[in-house]
């Protein structure tokens, strides 16, 4: 006497690889939605350092021109402050916490497999 589990595997090999490509269809679509959010942080947090440094050497060569002629204008602060307020978005973005619900759908496909497969046995 074969368990039911075998006997399908003997029977029907089409419904068990029917059943591991949709497995593996699933695992896809939700590393991709994974990785696209992996992506987005590690774009945000590049733009950090490059805004960052911009801001840094923007910063440095409006004092030295605001010494060098010694006055003041708006744009020593404008220029400097764009790329200020850019480096905060990212960071705002970049700091955002990952989204925990990744892979849900496939646990609970596992799950309710398992869940089956105990029953059969």
């Amino acid at each position: 006497m074969l368990h039911p589990i075998f006997s399908t595997l003997i029977q029907r090999p089409d419904l068990v690889i029917g059943h591991l490509s949709a497995y593996s269809a699933l695992f896809g679509q939700e590393a991709k939605t994974a990785a696209g959010e992996v992506a987005k942080r590690a774009l945000a947090w590049l733009l950090v350092v490059i805004c960052g440094s911009v801001f840094l050497s923007m910063t440095g060569i409006a004092l030295m021109l605001g010494f060098l002629q010694n006055q003041f204008h708006w744009v020593l602060v404008a220029v400097p402050g764009v790329a200020l307020l850019i480096t905060v978005t990212a960071l705002l973005q970049a700091k955002k916490p990952l989204n925990a619900n990744h892979f849900n759908e496939l646990k609970a496909q596992l799950s309710s497999d398992v869940s089956a497969l105990r029953l059969v046995a």
